[in-house]
């Protein structure tokens, strides 16, 4: 049995051999550190190899065996040290071939705008990079998507505004002018300009204020003051404060539903979205049509549709009725007097900023719109 005092020995030994050679591999990394994995795997193969020999050589010292029993064991650890160098060769030029075609595949989302995983095998760190750059890589050019074509709309919602604003621009200045030049005498013309007056100052100022409204949507500057309301109290407020406008068109107005569905949102906010929604589908009835306001629950959501009887929306458009500035069919397009048009792009944006969905599809001979909305779990959940 060897004595404790000759294994404290040699193992003193080993471990200053193994940290001489460390310090020198760590030394050679860094000189290396520019250069390929492989070369970095050598080195520590190579050092390990190193360490591995010293150590046998000075146990074998200590433990006085033969020059033949040394010969014998030197051989087989270079051996063992050859193949571990020539393991660690080849994983390094895997890893290498691996990172270059990441390389490659990066460098192609220059020419082609998108990264495409690269098809060979590999390893585990690097199929995780490429999947988070192929994942992140997705979401910028969703991003890209979605900034082209808020500023297609911006482009469009400027030449609109300005083909809106100069129609009745143009003609109040043409009526002040004919007051103003006495051009227009008579007491019932001067009245009717006046009237014509105040009704086109009106218009403009309805659509200043939802351009406003929608401005603030688009940057994020919303405020909403949410309480615990009832869905079917926002119905009843959107069909009292819209029954004057479709008995004035000759539509029947109705409303069913919503009772024991409370959610926590702006009541004011939520209550002006669902309104533009029906004024909307009014004004796209016509008379002796129905409009009817519905409130259920869906797969755990509270859900307010509005159907109408417009004849429906061809198929092509549904996708961009939300969009501000679409106009799509002349029919469906603000008539003189019928304010901005930009009700349900503003209808879309309190609805999302409420954490709910809006959606639009055909049904029957009209429209249907739907506005979901997260029920709220319980009194106690607003308290915050």
């Amino acid at each position: 049995m060897i004595p404790a005092s000759e294994l404290l020995r040699v193992g003193y030994t080993v471990a200053a051999i193994a940290v001489a050679a460390g310090a020198a591999g760590f030394v050679a990394l860094r000189l290396l550190a520019a250069r390929s994995v492989a070369a970095s795997l050598a080195v520590i193969s190579a050092v390990t190899v190193a360490a591995t020999l010293a150590g046998v050589v000075v146990i074998s010292t200590e433990m006085l065996i033969t020059p033949h029993d040394l010969d014998v064991v030197l051989t087989v650890v270079s051996i063992a040290g050859i193949a571990g160098l020539a393991v660690a060769l080849l994983l390094g030029r895997r890893v290498s071939a691996a990172s270059r075609l990441m390389l490659g595949a990066v460098q192609e989302v220059g020419r082609g705008g998108k990264y495409r995983r690269p098809q060979a095998v590999l390893p585990a760190e690097l199929a995780g990079l490429s999947a988070g750059l192929e994942a992140a890589h997705g979401q910028l050019a969703e991003a890209r998507d979605r900034e082209r074509a808020l500023e297609s709309s911006r482009r469009e919602l400027v030449a609109w505004v300005s083909h809106d604003l100069r129609a009745p621009l143009a003609g109040l200045r043409a009526m002040a002018e004919a007051l103003e030049d006495g051009v227009v005498a008579d007491r019932l013309t001067t009245g009717r300009y006046h009237a014509q007056i105040r009704r086109e100052t009106d218009r403009l100022t309805v659509m200043i204020d939802d351009l406003f409204e929608l401005s603030r949507i688009h940057a994020g500057a919303l405020r909403l003051s949410c309480r615990l309301v009832g869905i079917g109290d926002l119905i009843g407020e959107a069909l009292t404060s819209t029954e004057p406008l479709a008995r004035a068109k000759g539509v029947r107005l109705s409303g069913a539903g919503g009772s024991g569905l409370p959610v926590f949102v702006d009541s004011a906010q939520v209550g002006r979205a669902l309104a533009n929604l029906v004024v909307n589908a009014i004004r796209h009835t016509p008379s002796d049509g129905a409009v009817e306001i519905l409130g259920e629950e869906e797969s755990g959501m509270a859900t307010v549709s509005v159907r109408d009887s417009c004849g429906g929306i061809p198929a092509e458009y549904l996708p961009r009725v939300f969009d501000v500035a679409f106009r799509g069919e002349t029919a469906r397009t603000p008539a003189p007097g019928e304010g901005a048009g930009l009700g349900l792009s503003i209808a879309r944006g309190i609805v999302e900023a409420h954490a709910g969905k809006i959606a639009v599809s055909n049904a029957r001979n009209g429209c249907r719109f739907v506005i979901r909305l997260p029920l709220a779990a319980a009194p106690a959940a607003s308290a915050h």
